[in-house]
């Protein structure tokens, strides 16, 4: 039997062929489908559109105003409409904060970040790569798809407040990354706009370059965390014109001869311990203490402390007092809690009307090493120093990490 091709076969089968069409777009049709498919993969990783808002990610503020933008593209729908499983184009953001975002870039600077604008008139050299992402850009954002959501962010909430406080009395200084590249648990960043705490380090792995490496957990100031490596972060840090390392904080003379606003002639760092009947507090009785400082008298500050969620809605005895003068009452909180930070308590109650409270300055940390604090504010050696948790004494901050 006489070979017979399949066009020939089709034909006596009275079946029509109609030749197959290349499918040719556009090198700007090519780019706007490049853009989409990172919304796609945002939307892969958290299960939702980018989202506008202040209190957002910046580089999802980028993505949902992108986004909207290439919503407005008339021949943008027509040409993803097959790739939007996931009815990204359907929506529209119409908020006040959509508004804002999106009144923060101009047209051409949009189309530039979607990487749809077209080349310079005067250059037209086919050579020159435009619009193209480099490998750290790709790297920068998978960086950001990475971040989720963390799920114990109360833990590290006060942290942040605290070092805002620090930044705006001038205890801390934002500093040009680059001098000093070192990254080690409890440091903080300015990242990409946003606040960064380097809450772990991981066990050192070698580089694919044969140098050390190691995986961090880092969580932001917008209750996101990721785990990425040390050299991504320095990596990020190093190109980001607004990257900032945030000093430790300068906690100054807390005995000097210059009265400050806050100084007070003398005062009584106290200790106590709660009497409050919660499980959590009654099993850990001996070990969670609340730190504090007052230029008056103790038992007049907690006399109300039944009714005061500050102190667990419970009454509290006093298990030791250090009298000091001619102190500085905000550094001195700042010590304690900068020293103590990593055994605050994470406990939340309700109080008199129903709302949950979470009391700050309670630490689960023994008596004698708050003796041993205090002893070090004295003489002044306690900067640098930190309490661990696991082995339950003051330690080097290096060591620690």
């Amino acid at each position: 039997m006489a070979d017979i091709d399949e066009d020939e076969l089709l034909a006596d089968l009275g079946i029509e062929v109609a030749p197959l069409q290349p499918t040719t777009r556009t090198a700007r049709e090519e780019r706007i489908i490049a853009g989409f498919e990172d919304f796609l993969r945002f939307h892969q990783t958290h299960g939702r559109a980018p989202q506008h808002g202040e209190g957002g990610d910046i580089f999802e503020r980028l993505y949902a105003v992108r986004l909207d933008r290439l919503r407005q593209l008339p021949e943008a729908l027509p040409l993803l409409a097959p790739l939007d499983t996931a009815g990204l184009l359907a929506g529209a953001a119409a908020d006040t904060a959509a508004g804002a975002d999106r009144d923060a870039l101009d047209e051409e600077a949009l189309l530039a970040e979607l990487g749809v604008g077209g080349a310079p008139a005067d250059t037209d050299d086919i050579t020159v790569l435009r619009h193209v992402r480099t490998s750290a850009d790709k790297r920068a954002a998978e960086a950001v798809a990475d971040r989720k959501r963390c799920e114990d962010f109360e833990r590290f909430e006060p942290l942040f407040e605290q070092v805002e406080r620090e930044l705006r009395s001038g205890a801390r200084q934002a500093l040009r990354f680059g001098r000093d590249t070192s990254i080690a648990g409890g440091n903080f960043f300015i990242v990409g706009g946003l606040l960064a705490y380097v809450a772990e380090v991981g066990g050192a792995i070698k580089a694919p370059n044969g140098e050390s490496d190691a995986r961090l957990l880092v969580v932001y100031a917008n209750g996101t965390e990721s785990n990425l490596l040390r050299r991504s972060l320095q990596r990020a840090l190093y190109k980001d014109d607004t990257g900032r390392r945030i000093s430790d904080p300068d906690l100054g003379p807390l005995f000097g001869d210059v009265a400050e606003p806050d100084d007070i002639a003398s005062g009584t760092i106290y200790v106590l311990r709660s009497l409050s009947d919660h499980p959590y507090v009654a099993a850990h009785r001996e070990l969670i203490h609340k730190i504090g400082v007052t230029g008056g008298s103790v038992e007049a500050r907690i006399s109300a402390a039944p009714k005061d969620a500050t102190y667990l809605l419970a009454d509290v005895e006093v298990v030791a007092t250090y009298q000091l003068h001619n102190l500085n009452r905000t550094r001195l909180e700042n010590i304690f809690h900068r020293v103590f930070g990593a055994a605050q308590l994470d406990l939340v109650i309700e109080d008199r009307f129903g709302n949950p409270v979470r009391p700050k300055e309670w630490f689960l940390v023994p008596l004698y090493v708050i003796n041993q604090a205090v002893e070090r504010i004295r003489d002044g050696s306690v900067t640098g120093l930190a309490y661990d948790p696991v082995s339950a004494r003051l330690v080097e901050r290096s060591e620690r990490n």
